[in-house]
């Protein structure tokens, strides 16, 4: 159900934010909605209602992330290279969030996660109020209809490499922790090496923008695919080895870090300030919402029958088929003049 809203929630929202200009107003009714929804959780029982109020609930959280990510272009306007320094607070949330909420449960029942979690959200709606409003520029690219976009190959290329990606980091989201718990690795260690992806990530976060300057998007692009090919085959087959799990981890800050920060500009320069809104909902959806949604079911349904080894080589053959799209395609019909990738 999740995964579903995903899938949908992203692009009708973007429509609409591109239609009307006012992504930043879509994010606070989107906000505030998911909060008022989600705390439903307190007060209902049965799967009944468990399971519409994650319909209801992740129908508007889905919209607002990607929203989130193109009012946050619009106010960087010339200097998007500054966003990495941004999205590394999301990252940094993360680690609060995982740290504090299981220091909570050590001393307080398990109703304390939806109580914790309402609260976060409801926070997110009030910072929203906060966030100065900015109305996205109609001026550029009024020529160029959506539907042009849409047909360039280049960016459907995009799109496959990336759902690819992420349809190969399912198996890592969903199946790590019991992974590591089949090899003996203990509940401390095994939230370590999560923190120390994490925090590899934030450290390329904080020097993005120098990458930037010294390669292109494309460069940074094909480096992260390829270190995903290296990260999955190491996790499947160096499992008893715990240094090189550490290497792996710290791989995360280009398998998700670095393909990240590319992948939002690309959308940016892809679909100009005009459809930025469904640009990023299009990417969202078939990224996240579909490649996730495979990934986790077909890793699921393999993990017993063929084993934690084959469904992380199949995610390094993932990988490696994106990487032979990317080179093939992605940048190289733009970077000759240097629109995208230059």
């Amino acid at each position: 159900m999740l995964s579903g809203t995903r899938i949908i929630a992203p692009i009708l929202w973007g429509w609409i934010a591109d239609h009307t200009g006012k992504n930043l107003r879509i994010i606070r009714i989107a906000t505030f909605l998911t909060a008022a929804f989600f705390a439903g959780f307190l007060f209902v029982h049965g799967y009944f209602w468990f399971a519409w109020i994650t319909i209801a609930f992740s129908f508007f959280w889905n919209a607002a992330l990607p929203q989130f990510e193109a009012v946050t272009l619009y106010h960087l306007k010339t200097e998007p290279h500054r966003y990495s320094r941004i999205r590394l607070w999301g990252s940094i949330g993360f680690i609060v969030a995982v740290l504090g909420v299981g220091w909570l449960l050590d001393y307080q029942p398990p109703v304390i996660i939806p109580l914790s979690i309402t609260a976060l959200m409801t926070l997110i709606w009030l910072v929203s109020l906060m966030t100065p409003t900015i109305q996205a520029p109609h001026q550029e690219d009024t020529a160029v209809g959506i539907m042009q976009i849409m047909k360039r190959p280049e960016l459907w290329a995009f799109l496959v490499v990336y759902m690819l990606l992420q349809l190969a980091h399912a198996p890592y989201y969903v199946f790590y922790s019991i992974y590591l718990k089949h090899y003996q690795y203990t509940a401390s260690l095994t939230g370590f090496l999560w923190a120390l992806a994490v925090f590899a990530e934030i450290v390329l976060f904080v020097y993005m923008s120098r990458v930037l300057k010294r390669f292109s998007l494309r460069a940074v692009l094909l480096t992260s695919i390829l270190l995903s090919v290296l990260r999955w085959l190491v996790i499947a087959w160096c499992v008893d080895s715990f240094w090189l799990l550490l290497i792996a981890q710290l791989l995360h800050a280009a398998t998700f870090g670095g393909a990240h920060v590319a992948a939002i500009h690309l959308v940016h320069l892809y679909f100009g300030d005009r459809h930025q809104g469904k640009g990023q909902a299009l990417y969202t959806s078939l990224t996240f919402g579909l490649g996730g949604m495979l990934g986790s079911y077909f890793s699921g349904y393999y993990w017993d029958s063929l084993g934690a080894e084959f469904v992380y080589s199949m995610a390094a053959v993932f990988c490696s088929i994106a990487f032979v799209i990317a080179y093939i395609w992605v940048g190289r019909e733009s970077s000759q003049d240097g629109t995208v990738l230059g």
